[in-house]
């Protein structure tokens, strides 16, 4: 049993001093009270695991001083074993016990007794704390597993695993796991701060273990002098690196339960994270191949492209592009398929061969979306998308353009800008023939096309959006380039965006 420190309430010397030798002979620290106020003072100042109080007392009642000890959360949990020479019929004996003692003891007391008794207490006491601390932690353990479940990526995950671990156990932690790129990441404090790190070597078979550490095998934080740590390491598959929380070993229980599970639970949100992240590269590593890779060289114009895949939690979409020389014109298309899959993606580089596959017999922007939305109808009946499709003269700067339900193009020209207003329903529906729209773009115009996810928010209308592109548009960098890279940033800000989205710029350089 650990250390052990007791207070003996008694108005009579004599006996105080006999109940004082029996507990320090036994091993116990023992302070001293003469009167039930001294007690309570007392029990504010100093540390103290059990009273051992005398019932009648000179200036209160023993009851008293009991049962203010219990009801006074300023005293906290604290037992009490009630002792008396006067108070020993059983009418006294059950005040006592009703009033919150732990134990009743009548004179004449022998010593083996008295420290028999402190002993069962205090046992009941420990196995009550042990459980009221397993509870308390159990509650936040299920906390920190939900925050780290609801977390989109893996420093916010591997943050919220070390903010929980510092609410369950206190003191320093750290939590440590690897991305699907092989980057180890070490998350400590609270707010928690992620930074790369890397544990020193361990072998670690699939399973969990709890092991001691020095903290000098840990420094990425500071522990306490005299501390040792302890690390639970998890690993679900032999093939996956495992993952380590570390705590102090003071805050530690036998078995270590929450300890355990707590890592265990980290693991299991890090494969999940991590097999997200590793299909999420791997569907965008495929979009961006159906995508075109190279733009052509037309003399007269310059020509930039923009595409920039949604945040790592959201699915991949369809948004496509298309600039392709088509003997003296410049075909250029840009579209958005509904949805955000990998299915979508693949419907987008269907349609995207199918543009230019009609676009290359010869036929204008409008004939070509009619057919594009007869082969959807046909060998995709339940997909739609939004096109935007023109042909542009780069000698005379004509073009004609036709719009299935894609967002209006921008001109800017002489530092004014405008949007152009083709007309048409989106492809995979029946629908009226979508008219063509013809206009000169005249040396030193710029055209813009982009996909909704530069400008639509869901907290905004659809022409707050549009009038925000108009005003970031009002400058054209000499690198179109940089001019579309400024539009991203001063459109979707900081924050990880929701949509794809792919930005077009052409500009007659005459």
């Amino acid at each position: 049993m650990n250390p052990v420190t007791v207070l003996v309430v008694d108005d009579s010397a004599t006996k105080r001093y006999l109940l004082v030798s029996w507990l320090t002979r036994a091993g116990f620290t023992v302070f001293e009270a003469e009167t039930g106020g001294a007690a309570l003072a007392s029990l504010l100042e100093t540390q103290v695991d059990l009273v051992v109080l005398d019932v009648k007392l000179p200036d209160m009642s023993g009851f008293d001083v009991c049962e203010t000890i219990k009801t006074d959360q300023r005293y906290g949990v604290l037992p009490v074993v009630h002792v008396s020479a006067h108070a020993v019929d059983v009418g006294d004996r059950t005040q006592g016990l009703n009033r919150g003692a732990d134990a009743y003891l009548v004179e004449p007391i022998e010593p083996d007794e008295l420290i028999a008794t402190v002993h069962a207490v205090l046992r009941y006491y420990r196995a009550r704390q042990r459980a009221e601390l397993l509870a308390e932690r159990m509650v936040r353990l299920a906390e920190t597993t939900l925050a780290i479940n609801s977390a989109p990526t893996l420093p916010t995950l591997l943050a919220a695993a070390a903010e929980g671990a510092r609410d369950i156990f206190g003191g320093p932690v750290v939590v440590v796991a690897e991305t699907s790129e092989g980057e180890s990441l070490a998350a400590t404090g609270k707010p928690a701060t992620v930074r790369r790190w890397a544990v020193p070597g361990h072998r670690v078979a699939v399973g969990s273990l709890v092991r001691s550490d020095e903290p000098g095998d840990w420094n990425v934080v500071d522990w306490p002098d005299g501390e040792t740590v302890a690390v639970a390491a998890a690993r679900l598959r032999v093939d996956r690196p495992p993952v380590y929380v570390a705590v102090p070993g003071s805050s530690q229980t036998p078995g270590f339960p929450v300890l355990r599970q707590l890592s265990q639970a980290v693991a299991a949100a890090v494969e999940a994270q991590r097999s997200f992240d590793e299909e999420h590269r791997i569907a965008v590593t495929l979009q961006r191949s159906l995508l075109q890779s190279r733009l052509p060289a037309v003399p007269g114009l310059d020509l930039a492209v923009l595409y920039e895949p949604a945040g790592a939690q959201t699915e991949i979409g369809g948004d496509f592009y298309e600039l392709t020389v088509l003997d003296d014109r410049l075909l250029v298309a840009i579209g958005d398929v509904a949805g955000h899959s990998l299915h979508a993606a693949t419907v987008m580089a269907e349609i995207r061969h199918a543009v230019r596959a009609y676009a290359v017999e010869g036929h204008t922007p409008g004939a070509v979306l009619e057919l594009v939305n007869r082969f959807m109808r046909t060998v995709l009946p339940t997909e739609s998308a939004t096109l935007c499709l023109l042909t542009l003269e780069p000698a005379t700067g004509r073009i004609r353009m036709a719009s299935a339900g894609h967002l209006p193009p921008l001109v800017h020209v002489d530092g004014e800008v405008r949007f152009l207003e083709p007309r048409g329903a989106l492809l995979g529906i029946v629908a009226p023939v979508r008219a063509e729209l013809e206009f000169i773009l005249p040396p030193g115009g710029t055209l813009v096309l982009c996909t909704d996810g530069l400008i639509e928010r869901r907290d905004a209308d659809l022409d707050e959006g549009l009038n925000k592109l108009a005003t970031a548009a009002a400058r054209v960098e000499e690198d179109l380039d940089a001019f579309c890279r400024r539009l991203l940033t001063q459109l979707t800000g900081a924050g990880e965006q929701a949509d794809d989205i792919a930005v077009v710029a052409v500009r007659r350089n005459g």
